[in-house]
Parts: structure tokens; C-alpha cells; sequence
């Protein structure tokens, strides 16, 4: 694994987006509005595709329980992943609810359930949060995590979003902004961008940041995207962090382009991702777990496959997981 670009690293974290208390991206991207929102509702109707629960294989329990000499990855559903190695036991995004919603009777519904519940988790020590949307950043799950295990989580978050730890009573929180690090027992967390937006009250726009993780763990070194549209970041990302081993990208809810595109990358995009970055190997996420958008929930791993083939890249460059599978990221 190549060394970390400290000096470019260092110049671009002194260029922060923070203006009179609000974010914003790195790239000039269209903003829209509620009358944008309700163009949407009424070009479609206010209606989603149906839901669709896909399979769900079992993990293998006592393999998850049990030691990780090779880095290993399970899809739990939507961004949430378990991801192993040696002494490293970290989730991305955890998200266990019924629904994405502040309310469990109102909201995105979950139509393919998690892989594994909170009980079933083998001891976690780190979780990689992308920003404070509620498909990402949870509060029952987060409760429920830290009733399980404790401060013996450590939680990394995006500038803006440690308060809300804090007030539900978890402590061990490293708060950063882009371009910034923390240590942590197998190596070194670094917050990078990613094109999207934050907020969770009529009144809190963009007052939080949002973005992606790029994680050295003993030498393996995985890059957790978040949720985010196509920008010029990525290319920045595979210049400073070389030789990422292991990309976590998003290829769902994308639909329709004009509102969506600024802030949600379609299967394509996705693909021209990976290539800016160098992954060795990327896994597809944020799909196949809840109606977020206008295309059917089965599209995003198709269109993925044609989107590989007419880059000319081949399909295990770019894998679409089962729900609960376990995949060896080196073999």
C-alpha cells in the first residue's frame, strides 16, 4: 500500500466549504428547492415503484464471530457493511430500523431486512458515519449499538454531527472535517468529500457536513463513499490516497436524473468512480433495500453490469453483493 499524500493532503485541508454556518460542495451543483420537489411529485404522481425483497443469504456466524486473518466485508443492507480484519471490527452507516425515517409508522419502509440484527454482531469497535440523513445515521440503531456495546465504540463523524452523540449520551465520538485524520488502533481514519447535502429538520440545511472515509487498516486500505452525485473530488481522492484496495460505492437512487443527479451518481457514474479513485475492487451499496426514488429497485444492478461492459471493465472489477454474503477481499 502506498504512502498518503501528506502535503496536498494538508493544502486541501485548509480549504473548507463552512460559510456563515452552512456547507457547501465542492463542485457548483444545481439547488433544489421544495418547487423542484413537488415537480418531482407531480410529474410522477407522488407514486414509487412497488417494493421488492430480495434474498437474504445467512451469514455464517461463527465465521463472523471468529478471527479475520484476511480483511473480509458483509452487506447488512442499504450502506450498512461489516468489515473484518485482525483486530478491526467496523460498521459503515448502520441502519437496522424498519423504516428511514424519524418515525417508524411514516417514511421509507424497509422492504429487504437487515442480514444481521445488533445481537447478532460480533464485538464492533469502530463505525464510520458519512453524514446525518436518516437512510444513513439512525437513531434507534445507534442506541442500540451503544446499549450493546458502550464506549467501546469509537464513532467517526462528520463536522456538525458529534453534538447529536453527545445528547444521546455517547461520548467516544472523533468529529472531523474534509481532508482531516484521526488515528485509531489498526492505523488511520481520514474524512474526505463527497457531493451531497445534510440535514434532518426543516431548519438544520447543510449546518452539518457530509462525505465519505478512506480507512488504512494494517495495511488494507477501504474507502467507504457514503452518499453522493459525481464531482471532481474523486479524482482528488485517488490522487492523495493511492492503491485503495476496496471501494464502498453507491449505485442506487438516482431516479429522476434532473433532480437527483447533483447528489445521487447513477450506475455509470458509479463506475467512472471507481476508475478515479484506482480501486482494486468496488462493492455496490445503496440499493435494494428501500424505495428512495423513481427507478424499480431491481434496475441499479443491472444497469451497473451494462455500465462495466461498455467501459470495458470486467464484472469482478465491480461486484454486486447478495444481502448478507460475506465476500474475502483477499484471497
Amino acid at each position: 500500500m502506498a504512502g498518503v499524500d501528506r502535503q496536498r493532503l494538508a493544502e486541501l485541508a485548509q480549504a473548507q466549504t463552512l460559510h456563515k454556518g452552512r456547507y457547501y460542495n465542492l463542485d457548483r451543483i444545481p439547488a433544489h428547492g421544495w418547487r423542484d420537489f413537488l415537480r418531482w411529485q407531480r410529474d410522477t404522481r407522488g407514486r414509487f415503484p412497488p417494493g421488492q425483497r430480495f434474498p437474504v443469504q445467512a451469514p455464517d456466524n461463527a465465521l463472523l464471530q471468529g478471527p479475520a486473518p484476511e480483511p473480509r466485508l458483509t452487506w447488512i443492507g442499504h450502506s450498512s457493511f461489516l468489515f473484518q480484519y485482525r483486530q478491526t471490527s467496523l460498521l459503515t452507516d448502520p441502519v437496522f430500523s424498519e423504516r428511514a425515517s424519524p418515525l417508524q409508522w411514516l417514511g421509507p419502509k424497509r422492504h429487504t431486512p437487515p442480514a444481521l440484527t445488533v445481537a447478532e454482531l460480533p464485538p464492533i469497535d469502530t463505525v464510520l458515519i458519512s453524514h446525518n440523513h436518516y437512510d444513513h445515521l439512525d437513531r434507534a440503531s445507534v442506541d442500540a449499538l451503544h446499549q450493546r456495546f458502550g464506549e467501546r465504540i469509537t464513532w467517526y463523524v462528520p463536522d456538525g454531527v458529534a453534538e447529536w452523540f453527545k445528547r444521546r449520551g455517547l461520548h467516544n465520538v472523533v468529529e472531523r472535517r474534509w481532508w482531516e485524520s484521526a488515528g485509531h488502533a489498526a492505523g488511520e481514519a481520514f474524512f474526505v468529500p463527497a457531493q451531497h447535502f445534510s440535514g434532518r429538520r426543516h431548519n438544520d440545511h447543510n449546518c452539518s457536513l457530509w462525505g465519505g472515509w478512506v480507512i488504512d487498516i494494517n495495511g488494507f486500505r477501504l474507502y467507504f463513499a457514503g452518499d453522493t452525485g459525481y464531482g471532481s473530488c474523486f479524482a482528488e481522492i485517488g490522487r492523495v490516497f493511492p492503491d485503495i484496495d476496496l471501494a464502498l460505492l453507491p449505485i442506487g437512487a438516482y431516479a429522476p436524473r434532473w433532480f437527483m443527479g447533483p447528489v445521487h451518481v447513477d450506475p455509470a457514474e458509479a463506475v467512472q468512480i471507481h476508475r478515479d479513485i484506482g480501486a482494486r475492487r468496488s462493492v455496490a451499496m445503496h440499493w435494494g433495500t428501500f424505495v428512495l426514488t423513481d427507478e424499480p429497485m431491481d434496475e441499479p444492478p443491472v444497469a451497473l453490469r451494462d455500465a462495466l461492459a461498455r467501459q470495458g471493465l470486467a464484472p469482478s472489477s465491480f461486484i454486486v453483493m447478495q444481502h448478507g454474503e460475506t465476500f474475502f477481499a483477499r484471497s
